[in-house]
């Protein structure tokens, strides 16, 4: 397949969608004009400036830095079509109406380039409609791209092509969106609503109809259907919240327009308290109100008896939410046996479900795998349908449905497909095998797509039951204790990966050791050595801890044998572990993703290379327990803050230090890689990766890249000058204002001060050359003062014990 260098896109539309659309592509360093209407009053281009600039308010942040709206190209349909001849990709995001849609496509056809994909960004609309009216040539390059709101955090895009669509135009489409945009694809068939839209949305109804005919409350329904069940957080109906009432209906109306022949029709009914809802523009978040509303700091849900919002106190039984934690086979039993009202309705809510995608998977989707992924990235499951229900016990499960069915307590009566019972599935006892996933139409197991660009991932997103390898037990292990475990994966024998076993990857003293054995192990007979976290991966879903930092309760035996001195050897043989990961002979590549958060960030920051993740959240927050970072972090930033200066050809060192000072004194976490790099926790060569699934890939190529070119570690005993003690009372002297205009407390004063003198090189004459050594001696000692007050060991232990900050 020849090059798709996609150089420049068109966005149609600067509504919720395209505007986010656009800021995605911006976040991947796509060059991107956004167009709309000409606004009829001021400048034509209002309209999208307007849109622009209202991205840089929206949370959570579709930008991965506010600034970055400024390069997002402005545009109308009435003076800038011919910029549309630059574009590669046009996607088109207007409002979900069809003759709208016909109208604009009249007007930008003539200005396509001959070689661009243009698509849609319909969440529902028949791909094959839209396309009418198009000439051959263009509809061959047409097709449906439905990206998942909010673009930049939902994994999810729709691939939807027409009977004319070329293959190559979407295996192009399929390639660029995974690894440049970052998204899990799947291509979906053109019927209403697609996939992820019309199972998810059928389970929402379900879940409507099923909790109205149990009499459960909208905040019991969220306990039950949220994280208890393995889904989004946000569950059932605060996910109606934040996608829009209105959005939820429009989706709706589109199942009871197109499929009003379809057994399941008198479900395709708009709830009486959504539609309720809507027409008083009670429309969730982005109106205030919706089935949840915020008054001051509490939360109100709607009380379906009254209409009127009340506490929302609602939890799910305690029974149940033990049945909940069951294996899957004993929890569907359970829940199906139960009298009580809650398990009822939850096994209720996933007979329809498995009814629903058992009936209509030859219609929707190619395969099995298809609805599960698009459920899992769309809407926030930990485990697709198909895979609850081959988990909980293909041929029982399917005995129990078929018996609700024929007993009239099903959402409608038709039956089961004959696949479901005899042949390959009932055989495989499930949709998921070692030869792939079941595709009703093809009467067979089918494996996924083996398009080149999935050769980048090391682990894709697995399915349970396909055998796929788990990371965590994948490729051949060197070494392995309860601290980590060292290995080289399959395709990359020249590369040692380390991966640690704690929880949230925490670092102790065993991990310092088994992470300079994976060192001595690498520089002995590897390229190089990749510190990659795989738990992330298991089921899918993007993002996971790289590390929560140092492993404060490791430290707690010491402390308590020895008191605040006891903990310096560990403080010690943290710091020379950082050195040792700096210094190694071949180079250590840090794959980040999730949070990298105090010595999870400083092993970043000592690594010759590091890889992250787009949506990292990078940052030295030991402020939060009281204390200063140690591993090197501020030893780092005075490095840094010298080699700015440097290069800057100045000898003021505090302008280059305030910012890293006020980093760490503020615990200030990036909002992402691209906000990483800004606070120079990333540097400017160090790749950003926005599918976390080619995070290894991308690492392991650093280290061969860097190993070809001829790594050599940075010579050790470099002195560098600093801004010494006139720079630590210029930054004492704001501290103390804030202290008296009571912003921080007298302890948050001692900390930050602390910082100052780490970051600043102690007390030396401004321009004074310190070594390394120097500036980690400062770190230990400011790290082992605070650790034996009072105020700090506040600290450590509230956050042990709640895991969340304690402010004295």
């Amino acid at each position: 397949m020849s090059n798709f260098i996609v150089k420049k896109v068109a966005v149609l539309g600067a509504g919720v969608m395209g505007a986010q659309i656009a800021a995605q592509l911006v976040n991947a360093r796509v060059p991107v004009v956004l167009f709309d209407l000409p606004a009829r009053e001021g400048q034509k281009n209002g309209i999208v400036l307007r849109a622009i600039d209202n991205l840089k308010k929206l949370s959570p942040a579709p930008l991965g830095v506010k600034d970055d709206a400024a390069l997002i190209q402005a545009a109308n349909y009435e003076d800038d079509l011919a910029l549309l001849k630059e574009c590669d990709l046009v996607i088109e995001a207007i409002a979900e109406r069809m003759d709208w849609k016909h109208d604009l496509y009249r007007k930008i056809a003539p200005h396509l380039s001959s070689n661009a994909i243009f698509a849609t960004n319909t969440s529902g609309l028949s791909i094959e409609a839209l396309s009418q009216g198009f000439d051959a040539e263009l509809k061959a390059r047409f097709c449906g791209v439905h990206f998942f709101n909010p673009p930049r955090y939902m994994h999810l895009v729709e691939l939807i092509p027409t009977v004319d669509t070329r293959p190559d135009i979407l295996d192009r489409l399929e390639a660029f969106l995974t690894t440049t945009v970052g998204k899990g694809v799947v291509r979906a068939k053109d019927t209403p609503n697609f996939i992820a839209n019309r199972v998810g949305i059928f389970s929402i109804l379900a879940v409507f109809a099923e909790a109205g005919k149990y009499g459960i409350g909208y905040d019991v329904v969220d306990d039950l259907t949220g994280s208890k069940l393995g889904r989004a957080k946000s569950a059932t109906f605060r996910t109606a919240d934040v996608v829009g009432l209105d959005t939820m209906a429009h989706v709706i109306k589109t199942m009871q327009d197109n499929l009003r022949d379809d057994p399941f029709a008198p479900v395709y009914q708009t709830p009486a308290v959504l539609q309720k809802l809507v027409d008083a523009g009670a429309l969730g978040q982005k109106s205030g109100a919706g089935f949840y509303k915020k008054e001051g700091k509490q939360i109100k849900v709607l009380d379906p008896k009254t209409g009127q919002y009340i506490d929302s106190v609602g939890k799910a039984d305690e029974i149940v939410a033990r049945m909940l934690k069951k294996a899957p086979a004993e929890r569907i039993r359970l829940l199906r046996e139960s009298t009580n009202p809650q398990a009822q309705f939850l096994w209720a809510v996933f007979r329809d479900v498995f009814h629903y995608i058992a009936v209509y998977l030859e219609q929707i989707a190619d395969s099995a795998a298809d609805i599960d992924l698009a459920i899992r990235w769309g809407f926030g499951w930990n485990a697709g349908p198909f895979e609850d229900w081959q988990a909980a016990g293909w041929q029982q499960v399917a005995q129990w449905v078929k018996e609700d069915i024929e007993a009239g307590k099903a959402l409608a009566n038709v039956p089961l497909p004959d696949w479901v019972f005899s042949g390959p599935v009932a055989d495989n006892q499930g949709v998921h095998g070692a030869k792939g996933s079941w595709s009703p139409a093809r009467q067979a197991f089918v494996e996924r797509s083996a398009l080149p660009v999935y050769r980048r991932q090391a682990f894709r997103a697995s399915l349970a039951g396909t055998g796929v390898a788990d990371a965590r037990q994948a490729g051949r292990t060197v070494e392995e204790n309860d601290a980590a475990r060292i290995w080289v994966n399959d395709g990359y024998d020249d590369v040692l990966v380390i991966s640690f076993k704690s929880k949230m990857n925490t670092i102790g003293p065993d991990t310092i050791d088994t992470l300079i054995r994976a060192i001595d192990l690498a520089e002995a007979e590897y390229k190089g050595l990749v510190v990659w976290q795989p738990a992330s991966l298991q089921l899918g879903a993007p993002g996971g801890p790289f590390s929560a930092g140092a492993n404060l309760e490791a430290a707690m035996p010491a402390f308590m044998m020895g008191g605040a001195k006891g903990v310096e050897p560990f403080v010690q043989k943290f710091q020379d572990g950082m050195m040792r990961v700096k210094y190694a002979a071949v180079p250590v590549v840090a794959a980040v993703s999730g949070i990298a958060l105090g010595g999870g960030c400083e092993l970043m920051l000592h690594s010759a290379r590091r890889v992250a993740a787009m949506e990292s959240y990078i940052g030295l927050v030991e402020v939060g327990v009281g204390l200063v970072p140690a591993g090197g972090g501020l030893k780092e930033a005075a490095l840094a803050a010298a080699r700015a200066a440097q290069a800057a050809g100045s000898t003021n060192y505090l302008q280059f230090a305030t910012q890293r000072f006020q980093n760490a004194a503020m615990a200030k976490v990036s909002g992402s890689a691209l906000e990483a790099r800004q606070m120079g926790y990333l540097q400017p060569d160090d790749p950003i990766v926005f599918n976390v699934h080619e995070l290894l890939h991308v690492a392991a190529s650093q280290v061969r890249a860097l190993a070809e070119a001829g790594y050599r570690p940075p010579l050790r005993g470099t002195l560098v000058p600093v801004a010494g003690r006139s720079g630590i009372a210029t930054i004492r002297a704001s501290l103390v204002n804030m202290r008296d205009g009571g912003f921080i407390s007298a302890h948050d004063y001692l900390i930050a001060s602390r910082i100052a003198e780490a970051v600043c090189g102690g007390d030396v004459e401004a321009g004074a050359m310190v070594s390394e050594e120097w500036l980690l001696a400062l770190e230990r000692r400011a790290f082992i003062e605070l650790l034996g007050t009072a105020k700090t060991q506040e600290r450590i232990m509230g956050m042990l014990q709640t895991g969340k900050p304690v402010r004295n």
